[in-house]
């Protein structure tokens, strides 16, 4: 039977939570497309529907491991979010911001890259 997390946090000691919350926190900062989108709670149908591709083109666009910044930002605004690119430096990082008003694609287009990357 499932147990409520917020009973079993309250019993956990002080460093497991700070444990739990540094290994969550660690998962959260890496994710690959799909784990994102599922963890929006979006199916690949619903996904599809709101960039106007079928579901086959999203399953495609999930496993690729290259694709176009402006084909990655329309995936990333329907899932309700917004795209920041950051280059890290030992120094410091750097927000790039040529990337923030890419023209969004059209759907033949976004179709067309998938199909390309992924014949």
């Amino acid at each position: 039977m499932a147990k409520n997390y917020k009973l079993l946090q309250a019993k956990m000691s002080r460093d497991a939570r700070a444990r739990a919350e540094a290994k969550a926190n660690q998962l959260i900062a890496g994710m690959a497309l799909n784990e994102l989108r599922t963890a929006r709670d979006v199916t690949q149908e619903r996904l599809g529907k709101l960039l106007h591709v079928n579901q086959s083109a999203i399953s495609k666009l999930e496993r690729r491991t290259d694709m176009y910044v402006s084909t990655l930002q329309e995936v990333i605004k329907a899932l309700g979010g917004s795209l920041e690119i950051r280059v890290i430096f030992p120094e410091g990082s750097v927000r790039l911001n040529q990337f923030s008003k890419l023209p969004r694609p059209s759907s033949a287009r976004w179709r067309r890259v998938v199909e390309l990357r992924n014949p």
